[in-house]
Order: C-alpha cells, then sequence, then structure tokens
C-alpha cells in the first residue's frame, strides 16, 4: 500500500506537467523528487488533439519519475470546475451540513446527481457569520481525467481544483493565519487566471478566462506570425531586442487581465466591506512577462510579489538551482503533495467513492498473498524443529539404560499376546496421522492462496462495479484417515442476531432459523460428500464473508462467483488435493443483520463532514461522494460509517487422498 507519510502532488496543466514528490518527516517536509514535462505544444495550439497531447506528456512523466510506493493527489483546472460561496444563517453546528446541502442545489448548476462536490466552513475571528466555499466538478469531466490516468496505470488518492491547492502551497510556505494581511494571489495560467483572495480566516475563489493564450494570440496578431512561433517570442520576451514591440503588442491583454482583477476585488470588498488587501502573489509562468508586475502594481495600488522561492522547501546538489527555477509553476504541485500527506489548510475531495473504493481493494490484494506466504512459512518451521530434533536425537550415542528399557519393553509385549490381553486393543494413530502432514505441508498456503482467490472473484464480480465483499474469520479443521457420514460431523454456525442456531433451507432457496433440535442441512455433512471423504484425508475450510449487498442480490452473487469458483476448480493439475463440494446443495449459507458484534466497516467519503474552525484560515471539511442527494449531503447526522447487510458462511473441503495422489476420487 502507498505510505502515508509521502506523497506525489501531480498538476496536468496545459503548457507541462508539473509534479513534487514530499516526504513529511516530524514536522519536516522533505523534497525527494521533481519533475516538468513539457507540452509538445502547449494544449491551447489551435487544432492539437488536447487528449492525445496530454497522454504522451503523463507517458513520458511515469517514464521519467517512480510514481509508485506513495499516495498521488492531482489537480483540475479551475474553469473547469466550480467555486462557490455563501453565508450561512446563524444555526447550529449539526445543521450546517443540512444547510450546506440548500445552498448546494442553489449554487451548482447541475444536478448534484451528476457531480462530484465538497464544501469548506470559514469563521473570522471578529465576525459571528459563518461562509461556506462549496466546490465541485461534473462527474463526466473526473472521471475522464481518472481515465487518462488509468491509461498510465496512476489512480489518485486525492482530486482537487487548482486555486484550492495553489492556496494550500502558500497558507502552509507563507503561515497564513488569521492576522495575516489581505493577500491576493494571481495564478496566470495558459487559458484562464485564478484568483484567490485569503483574508482573516475567509478564502474566496474566481477564475476568469484571461491568461497565456491571450498574450500568445495577440503577438500572433500583432505580428503576423503562426502561433508556436508567437508562443516562443512571448518566452523569450526579456532576452529579445524587440521587447518594447512585444509588450505593446500585449498591452491591451495586460489591461483587460488587470480590468478582471479590479473587477474580482470590487466585489469581494461589497460583500465583506471591511476588507484590507496589502499584496499580491504572483504564479504562473506568464508572471514572467516583462512590465507585468509595475503594470500591476501602477494599476491597483499594491504590492506585487512573485514568488522565488519556498520557505520550507529545498533541495541539496545539483538539481538545487532547477528546483529553485521551477518555484513559479511548482506551486500547484505543492499544495496537491500537502493535501495528500494531510496538511493542507483547504481539504476539499472530489475524488468519487467509487473509484477509491475500487483502488482501496486493489491495493489489498498483495497482502492477502503475503499473508499465505506467511502463514505457510509458520507452517513450515512447525514441523522443521521437530524433524532437527529427531536428526540430533538419532546422530546421538544411545545410553546403556534405553537398551535395556527397550529390551524389556520387548519381553512384557510378547507375554502379554501370549496371555491374549492385547487382541481387543485399537492403536492410536493421531501421533502417525500429524507426523503424515509433513508430506502435505504446501496444503494450508494453498487453501490461504484460493481464499484469496474465491474473494477476487467476489469482489471483481460485484453488482455495481464496487467491491462490498470482505472476508470476516477462517477456519480449518484437519481430519485423517477414517469414516465420514452424512449425521456424523456436524457444523455449528453463529447467528449474527444472537445464539447459537442450526439453520434450514426455507421457501423459495432461502436459509432460515430451524426450529431447536431439528438437524441443519449443511450442519451434517451431505450424503454424496460424505461418500467421497469416507475412508480419506481432508480439511475442511470453512470461511466467513462478510457483505453489504442487500439479501436478494447477495445471494445471486455468491451464486454466480464463490459457488461457479469452487464447481469451475474442483480437479486442477498440479494441486495436492480436490475441492468437494455437494451437488444437492449450495455449498453457502446467507445470515441477514450485522455482523457478529454489530461491527460496521468503514466507507470513505460517505456523508458530509464540515465544522466551523474559529481563528484558523480554514475550518473542516467533507467529501460528498457519490450516488444520491442524500448520500451526497445526508439529513441525519453524517456519518463514515456502513453497517454490514449480512454474513455467508462457505463451507468446502480439500480431499488429500485425491487422484493426483493416487487414491480414489
Amino acid at each position: 500500500m502507498p505510505a502515508s507519510n509521502v506523497c506525489w502532488g501531480v498538476e496536468i496543466g496545459a503548457g507541462a506537467i508539473k509534479a513534487i514528490k514530499l516526504e513529511l518527516e516530524g514536522d519536516q517536509f522533505n523534497v525527494l523528487d521533481f519533475a516538468i514535462v513539457n507540452h509538445s505544444k502547449v494544449l491551447s495550439t489551435p487544432e492539437l488533439d488536447q487528449e492525445d497531447a496530454t497522454r504522451v506528456a503523463l507517458g513520458a512523466l511515469t517514464n521519467q519519475v517512480d510514481l509508485s510506493g506513495a499516495q498521488i493527489a492531482i489537480s483540475v483546472p479551475g474553469h473547469q470546475s466550480f467555486a462557490r460561496f455563501a453565508k450561512l444563517p446563524p444555526v447550529e453546528p449539526k445543521k450546517v451540513p443540512d444547510i450546506v446541502k440548500f445552498e448546494a442545489v442553489q449554487q451548482i448548476p447541475f444536478p448534484l446527481e451528476d457531480v462530484e462536490w465538497d464544501y469548506q466552513t470559514f469563521v473570522s475571528p471578529d465576525s459571528p457569520d459563518v461562509e461556506v466555499g462549496i466546490f465541485a466538478i461534473t462527474r463526466q469531466r473526473i472521471m475522464e481525467r481518472l481515465n487518462m490516468l488509468t491509461d498510465v496505470g496512476l489512480t489518485p488518492d486525492v482530486a482537487t481544483i487548482s486555486p484550492v491547492a495553489a492556496y494550500n502551497a502558500l497558507a502552509v510556505d507563507l503561515e497564513f493565519t488569521s492576522d495575516t494581511a489581505g493577500t491576493i494571489i494571481l495564478d496566470v495560467g495558459t487559458v484562464a487566471t485564478d484568483l484567490i483572495i485569503a483574508e482573516a480566516g475567509r478564502v474566496w475563489v474566481r477564475t476568469f478566462p484571461i491568461g497565456g493564450h491571450q498574450f500568445t494570440e495577440a503577438l500572433v496578431n500583432a505580428f503576423k506570425i503562426s502561433y508556436g512561433k508567437a508562443e516562443k517570442l512571448k518566452r523569450e520576451a526579456e532576452q529579445t531586442k524587440h521587447a518594447r514591440h512585444v509588450f505593446q503588442a500585449m498591452r491591451p491583454v495586460f489591461g483587460d487581465l488587470v480590468q478582471e482583477v479590479q473587477r474580482s476585488i470590487g466585489f469581494y470588498r461589497s460583500v465583506h466591506p471591511d476588507t484590507d488587501l496589502k499584496r499580491l502573489v504572483g504564479l504562473g509562468s506568464t508572471f514572467k512577462l516583462p512590465g507585468l508586475r509595475k503594470y500591476l502594481k501602477q494599476q491597483l495600488q499594491l504590492d506585487v510579489y512573485r514568488m522565488e522561492q519556498f520557505k520550507k522547501l529545498s533541495v541539496d546538489g545539483p538539481r538545487a538551482g532547477e528546483f529553485q527555477a521551477a518555484t513559479l509553476n511548482l506551486c500547484t504541485a505543492y499544495g496537491l503533495a500537502l493535501q495528500g500527506l494531510d496538511h493542507a489548510a483547504l481539504k476539499a475531495n472530489l475524488m468519487p467513492v467509487t473509484v477509491l473504493r475500487e483502488a482501496m481493494w486493489k491495493r489489498k490484494v498483495p497482502w492477502f498473498a503475503a499473508s499465505a506466504g506467511i502463514a505457510a512459512a509458520a507452517a513450515g518451521a512447525m514441523f522443521i524443529r521437530p524433524l532437527m530434533d529427531s536428526s540430533k536425537f538419532t546422530a546421538a550415542e544411545q545410553p546403556r539404560v534405553l537398551t535395556e528399557v527397550s529390551r524389556d519393553a520387548r519381553t512384557l509385549r510378547s507375554a502379554a499376546e501370549e496371555a491374549g490381553v492385547t487382541g481387543s486393543a485399537s492403536p492410536d494413530l493421531r501421533a502417525s496421522s500429524i507426523v503424515g502432514l509433513l508430506s502435505d505441508r504446501g496444503v494450508y498456503a494453498r487453501i490461504l492462496d484460493d481464499t484469496g482467490l474465491i474473494l477476487s472473484s467476489a469482489s471483481q464480480g460485484a453488482p455495481g462495479g464496487g467491491t462490498p465483499i470482505a472476508v470476516a474469520s477462517m477456519n480449518t479443521t484437519f481430519v485423517p484417515s477414517g469414516k465420514a457420514s452424512a449425521s456424523a460431523p456436524v457444523d455449528t454456525y453463529s447467528d449474527p442476531r444472537g445464539g447459537q442456531d442450526d439453520w434450514r433451507t426455507g421457501g423459495g432457496g432461502g436459509m432460515q432459523a430451524a426450529a431447536p433440535g431439528r438437524p441443519a442441512p449443511m450442519g451434517g455433512m451431505a450424503a454424496d460428500v460424505a461418500e467421497r471423504l469416507d475412508g480419506k484425508r481432508y480439511v475442511r475450510v470453512e470461511t466467513v464473508f462478510e457483505t453489504t449487498l442487500p439479501e436478494r442480490q447477495a445471494r445471486q452473487h455468491m451464486k454466480d462467483t464463490v459457488e461457479a469458483w469452487l464447481q469451475a476448480n474442483e480437479k486442477r493439475e498440479g494441486v495436492e488435493y480436490d475441492i468437494v463440494i455437494s451437488d444437492q446443495r449450495e455449498p453457502w449459507m446467507f445470515a441477514m443483520g450485522e455482523a457478529p458484534g454489530g461491527r460496521t466497516t468503514s466507507a470513505a467519503g460517505r456523508g458530509v463532514r464540515g465544522t466551523p474552525v474559529r481563528g484558523t484560515a480554514v475550518g473542516s471539511g467533507g467529501s460528498s461522494g457519490s450516488g444520491d442527494v442524500s448520500r451526497i449531503a445526508p439529513l441525519e447526522k453524517p456519518t463514515d460509517e456502513t453497517t454490514i447487510a449480512g454474513t455467508f458462511t462457505v463451507v468446502w473441503y480439500a480431499l488429500l487422498d485425491n487422484e493426483t495422489k493416487g487414491g480414489e476420487s
């Protein structure tokens, strides 16, 4: 599984893909790696296939750096998402989710079931008002981005919008507090600009469609050159001898940019008349344009800075200069990595719950294999030590007293046989049966492996594409060669609702509690199974699965996956045993209700979380997940847990004396 203290922040921009790998060590953030992969052409180039160009750059990134073994956080551009803000009426904290749900319906221009959304509350220390920021993206757009990442083998843990990540980077690096001077963060991208205002514990975001593309278009029209040449001229504007002419050509776009910034500031001040904005911090390659900072300072009457170096991050060695030069473009990736490490001020996460759940189960699969290996090693250790002790004993010189005792024992046995007192005695073969397991010491490792395969089959075939199946417990019983019958070996099952019950088949194939004293059809071994196991060695395997599926779906799902797998794998070449199940009834039973003890399983992202926090730049946030409106923003008290719908008890037998070993089947 990914390390919880290491995260890659990956910004997929229109000019390049920027990535930074951070490690959290105590309170210190260490830069383990970073990369900037430029697109062959900026994605705003006319007639360019943006999707193909992005895939090529992502492939180059995965070849250039190792993204495995760490969490991954990605961003979506501000102009492809929504950020809306509103003041909440004075209500009790427990009623905030209800009010936020109402505001989300009003603010988001799409049905809530078609979007992934999250929210954050803000409280100023000098005001009783509670404000909320609602962040959303259409489910279609986020899935397009995730499918593109899946094509190169990546599944993110966090997805948020670019302005949120940019704010997180500066809030941590510049140590924003409720007393920090009012700050405007201006991230001028390729096709749009994100404006973030951070002031008095509040955050406000607006995105408008002016960016580097508009500056390039101005050069195309002024000098009658191709888009590619205009883009190169813009980047080299400071070095060219025609810098003054380049600036004059782009001056109208400078004016449009300032006008949009002034409009944004004016609106914010109309909502917050007591605001006091002191400075502007610029991000993005466009801020390298000659004269831009000076022009903004003159028009806005604010101190204008450009992010030249991170205070909390540094790189030693030959790449130190490269890292500092890239600071202007790595802010968003920096903020993404911070959120992946759970050290971000804004925690809005727009990852679909279904994608997170599927990724979680995929990461658990190797652990099943590791558990099987550990169990096999432990079983081997149990047998190796007796063998070592036995070899040492054999090699030792036999004491004289043992010879005498052995001779006396033979004499006494002969006398007992002559007296006829040993004829009805039956030998105790338990020790020899245990020793016989040495020849089958790989059986239990194979059983664990088969259990993992059964779980994988049940998970991959779950309705709706989810994976609501988990192993609750597993028990095995070795039975040496002996008499098997339909009545002797009785299996007992615990009723999850309390007590110990026998079970019997009810109407329609369902399993119901039997009346006291009646035999359990799965309790006693089925006649056809008893016939096959009679006089042979076998291992009885009982596995209890937990499921969140409704009963009807669950029953059909078990028949289509678990039962089908057992039937398809009864005999396999090279396997130490045959799988034996009954042809007369199902090898599993279903019990409604919670898992024993009322245990529940986590469902990350269910419900909407969020409570105001005073004296800080932000409050706490929550994930809307996916599904219907009640799941995205429940009216009841939010919860992060879901109750187990029922359990399945699956019983099968590993027949050791199979045809492969020369026995009868």
